[in-house]
């Protein structure tokens, strides 16, 4: 079974895809409303995140990956960022990291 990804920062990088899963993918276009972009500071470096505000939206990309390519790209994103269930612009929902 796949699994639905909205990525809008680092995960859209086929060098990062590769790295952690091993594959490419390309994903189709969407967009996640209610929430704006913003960065992290990190000890390696600066990142995107995501925050909740009305009437702002993000544009990323929507990625089929395997359970297990998630379970990778969990233990990418750290603890500094959450997975959580949201709803795109288009209708199909999708994890996301926040």
């Amino acid at each position: 079974m796949m699994e639905l990804l909205f990525v809008y920062g680092t995960l859209q990088e086929a060098e990062v895809q590769r790295r952690i899963i091993g594959r490419e993918v390309t994903g189709t276009p969407d967009t996640l409303d209610g929430f704006y972009k913003s960065k992290i500071a990190m000890s390696d470096g600066v990142f995107p995140l995501i925050i909740p505000k009305h009437g702002s939206s993000v544009s990323g990309r929507v990625l089929e990956v395997t359970a297990e390519e998630l379970r990778r790209m969990d233990i990418y994103e750290t603890s500094a960022y959450r997975r959580f269930w949201v709803t795109l612009h288009s209708g199909r929902e999708a994890w996301v990291y926040g």
